[in-house]
């Protein structure tokens, strides 16, 4: 396999362009990306589970394999790009009653008072002006809805002491600190979460402990071992919960506005 065959997606549809890696967008269908598909996909999993007969939008869906898993529960999923690629990718893969995708910008795209939910993962650390972005998505909800925010966590993505990690696609980083007074700036609750790693992850976890980085490149079988290892990972090996929000992969924030009383 060529290293590029290693940047993009396998086994498309027929007539599905496939896309690359280019370290703004996570992609499902590439071997050494699963790792971080699935670390993405048990968020979307675990809104998806919460949003049964709602009408949501997915802003800055990217690929689209998100917009998909919300359509298996919500009424009807908006899966919101502003890349062309990405777009017609995912409007000619992911086909199913109640899911449509749009291309636009998340600034400003979308008629206000019109999702019980909206989603924006991974995507509040690419924008200039988070603040009006969060804001701009507060408009868009009918009353007593909800906005599903997720970023990764400085501490641990980025260098110890560092500003932000070495994605030249991030403009800031936050920690827990950080990104609750973000999100508190345009609503009035919000609840933090943090992804963990669980099951195998953690397993791994406790072995790196014991020195397993020294251990493999000895046996001379690393890239075994992970080309097998980084294929197995499922979103189950990651978890979603409210403590240790410092040593989190990444922070989920769940931010309402008060319902309106009648």
């Amino acid at each position: 396999m060529t290293t590029d065959a290693l940047h993009v997606q396998q086994d498309q549809p027929p007539g599905v362009p496939p896309l690359y890696l280019t370290g703004e967008r996570t992609l499902p269908d590439v071997p050494a990306e699963n790792y971080w598909y699935q670390r993405h996909l048990v968020v979307y999993q675990w809104i998806a589970s919460r949003v049964g007969g709602m009408q949501v939008l997915d802003m800055g869906c990217g690929e689209g394999y998100g917009p998909a898993v919300l359509a298996e529960r919500a009424v009807a999923v908006v899966g919101l790009d502003a890349n062309p690629e990405a777009h017609e990718h995912a409007r000619l893969r992911y086909s199913r009653p109640g899911l449509r995708f749009e291309r636009g910008l998340v600034e400003s795209h979308g008629e206000p008072g019109t999702f019980d939910a909206v989603v924006f993962l991974q995507t509040i650390e690419h924008v200039a002006d988070p603040a009006a972005v969060l804001e701009h998505l507060r408009t868009l909800l009918t009353p007593g809805g909800v906005v599903y925010v997720s970023t990764p966590n400085r501490l641990t993505l980025a260098p110890p002491g560092a500003e932000k990690s070495d994605n030249p696609w991030h403009v800031k980083e936050y920690t827990a600190a950080e990104f609750r007074a973000l999100c508190a700036s345009a609503f009035e609750s919000v609840e933090l979460l943090g992804v963990h790693h669980a099951r195998k992850l953690r397993a791994h976890e406790l072995a790196l402990s014991l020195g397993w980085d020294r251990l493999h490149p000895a046996l001379r079988i690393t890239a075994p071992f992970y080309d097998r290892f980084t294929a197995a990972i499922a979103s189950s090996d990651f978890v979603l919960q409210t403590g240790a929000l410092e040593r989190s992969l990444d922070f989920l924030a769940i931010c309402r506005s008060p319902t309106p009383r009648s």
